[in-house]
């Protein structure tokens, strides 16, 4: 049986958590997004599935 690496996946969900909410909240509020603000969530969104995704010591799939 192998390990899962808690901190990447502790790290991987508030990285996707934080980036939803800097995707969505805004547009909840009826505020206008940048579109920096737009580029950074997806770009957190991408890092932080990829650190839930590899956290496993095996190959990814």
């Amino acid at each position: 049986m192998t390990e899962t690496d808690t901190r990447k996946v502790a790290f991987g969900v508030v990285l996707l958590a934080i980036s939803t909410v800097l995707i969505f909240g805004p547009g909840t509020l009826g505020v206008a997004v940048p579109v920096v603000a737009i580029a950074a969530g997806s770009l957190g969104l991408a890092a932080g599935a990829l650190l839930v995704g590899t956290s496993d010591p095996g190959r990814p799939v």
